[in-house]
C-alpha cells in the first residue's frame, strides 16, 4: 500500500516535476533536454550486448564511479555500461570520462521512480545487474528490477545519521526498498551499521571507490598551465563552494592580516548556474575578478579567479598551493576531500562534514586535513599555510598517504558484483 501511495504521489507531482525542469533550464539549459527519457522513453538503443545498469545521480557520484565503470568493462569485455544520472552535470562529467569507450558506454537520464516508466526502461535495455552509486535508493526502481529478476547492488554506499532518520520516517517504503537490494557495499563500518538497521540482507565493507580514482594527466597538465596563468601566485582555493559561503569567505579574504600581497583567492562554486552570481559578490566588494573561461592573457593583477568551467576539479587542485573543500562553512554536509589529499594538498574544512563524517575525521586525525571552526579561522589558517612552504609540505605528504592507505575499494567491489552477474 505504501508503495501504491508513493507511485500516486509520483503522478500527481509530476505537472509540478516539468514545470520544474523548464525552470531550472532558465540557467542550465540540459534541464530542458531528453525530457522523454525521464518520462520512461530512453533514446539509446537496445543492444544484444551483457548490459550493466550503472545509476550515478550528479557530478560527484558520476566522478567516483569512474574506476568503477573502467574495472567492469575490462572485467566484462563484451558488455556495454549503461550510465544513468539525474542532472545534466552529471550526464557532461559522464560524457567527458567515458565518452573515448564510444557504443561501449550509452548514457541516460533515470527514469521517474513510477512503475510504468522504470518498466520501459527495463523492457528496453534489460540489464544483467543495476548499480546504483552511494546513496540512491528509488523504492520502484528497486522493486521493478526484482520483479524483472535483475539483482540490484548498492555501492561506494554511505548513509549519514540524517539520512538514517530520513528514511526511517519514510516508514515500510524504505524497509521493504532496503530489504530487496541483494548487495549493499559500505564505505565504512558505520555506514554498514546504519544501513543493516534499515533492513538489508547482505552488507560488505569496501571502503570507498574515491579513493581509487586516479588524476588524469591531461588534469595535471591543465594544472600546470592555470599555475602558469596565475604566473605561480600564492594561491588558495575555495573549492565546490555551495551558496552563502561565497559571501564569508570573501569577507574573511579582505579581513584577514598577513597574506601575501600577490596571493590570490580562486573559487571554484559547485553550481554552474551560480557563476554569475558569485562574479557579482566579488565586484561588489571593490576586488577585481578573471574567469577561468576568459583566461587568455593570464590572471593578471585580479585578486579572485572564478573558476566557471565543468569538469576542472583536479586541474584546480593541481595548480593551487592550499585548498578548502565547501559545503562545511554551513550545515550542508560538506564534500569530498579525497580528490586534493590524492594531489598532496593541504585541505581545509569547516565544521559541517556529516555527509564524509568518517573520512574527513580520519584525514584531520591524520594531519592530511584541519577543521576551522568559521570563515575568519579559515582565512587565517589559509595565510599561515600560504607562508610556511615547510608545514604545506608536512600536510602534503600526509595527505598522500592518507589517500594511499585506502585503495583497492574498486577491486573488492568487482569481486562482490561477480556473485551478481552470472
Amino acid at each position: 500500500m505504501s508503495r501504491l501511495l508513493y507511485s500516486l504521489a509520483w503522478y500527481l507531482a509530476l505537472p509540478l516535476v516539468l514545470a520544474r525542469l523548464w525552470w531550472r533550464g532558465r540557467q542550465e539549459p540540459g534541464y530542458r533536454a531528453h525530457w522523454a527519457e525521464r518520462l520512461g522513453f530512453p533514446d539509446a538503443p537496445a543492444s544484444d550486448r551483457l548490459t550493466l545498469w550503472v545509476h550515478a545521480v550528479s557530478v560527484g557520484e558520476t566522478r567516483a564511479a569512474e574506476p568503477l565503470v573502467e574495472a567492469l568493462l575490462t572485467t566484462y569485455p563484451d558488455s556495454r555500461i549503461l550510465l544513468t544520472h539525474m542532472t545534466p552535470t552529471g550526464r557532461a562529467t559522464g560524457k567527458s570520462l567515458f565518452g573515448h569507450h564510444g557504443e561501449r558506454v550509452v548514457q541516460s537520464y533515470l527514469p521517474y521512480d513510477t512503475g510504468f516508466m522504470v518498466g520501459r526502461y527495463l523492457e528496453r535495455f534489460r540489464p544483467r545487474v543495476c548499480i546504483l552509486m552511494e546513496t540512491e535508493v528509488w523504492p520502484n526502481l528497486v522493486a521493478g528490477c526484482a520483479s524483472a529478476g535483475v539483482p540490484v547492488a548498492l555501492v561506494n554506499a554511505r548513509l549519514s545519521e540524517r539520512s538514517l532518520r530520513r528514511g526511517r520516517k519514510m516508514g515500510a517504503l524504505m524497509l521493504d526498498a532496503a530489504a530487496a537490494i541483494p548487495l549493499v557495499a559500505a564505505q565504512t563500518e558505520a555506514d554498514a551499521d546504519r544501513i543493516r538497521s534499515l533492513g538489508a540482507p547482505k552488507v560488505a565493507i569496501t571502503g570507498s571507490i574515491k579513493f581509487d580514482v586516479v588524476p588524469p594527466a591531461a588534469a595535471l597538465e591543465k594544472g600546470a598551465w592555470l599555475r602558469a596563468q596565475a604566473a605561480n601566485r600564492p594561491t588558495f582555493l575555495c573549492a565546490s563552494t555551495r551558496e552563502g559561503e561565497e559571501a564569508l569567505i570573501l569577507d574573511a579574504w579582505a579581513r584577514v592580516d598577513g597574506k601575501p600581497a600577490n596571493a590570490l583567492l580562486a573559487i571554484v562554486p559547485r553550481h554552474p548556474q551560480r557563476f554569475d552570481e558569485v562574479e557579482k559578490m566579488v565586484a561588489a566588494r571593490g576586488l577585481k575578478v578573471v574567469r577561468r573561461s576568459q583566461l587568455e592573457h593570464g590572471v593578471g593583477d585580479a585578486d579572485v579567479l572564478l573558476g566557471d568551467s565543468m569538469g576542472e576539479m583536479f586541474a584546480y587542485y593541481a595548480a593551487c598551493d592550499c585548498t578548502f573543500v565547501g559545503g562545511s562553512l554551513m550545515p550542508l554536509g560538506g564534500q569530498n576531500l579525497i580528490e586534493p589529499c590524492a594531489l598532496g594538498k593541504p585541505v581545509l574544512v569547516g565544521e559541517h562534514t556529516f555527509n564524509f563524517a568518517d573520512a574527513t575525521e580520519e584525514a584531520v586525525g591524520d594531519g592530511a586535513a584541519m577543521r576551522v571552526p568559521d570563515a575568519d579561522a579559515l582565512m587565517a589558517a589559509a595565510v599561515r599555510l600560504l607562508e610556511d612552504a615547510a608545514a604545506r609540505s608536512h600536510m602534503g605528504e600526509r595527505a598522500l598517504a592518507f589517500a594511499g592507505r585506502h585503495r583497492g575499494a574498486t577491486l573488492r567491489t568487482v569481486e562482490l558484483l561477480r556473485q551478481l552477474i552470472r
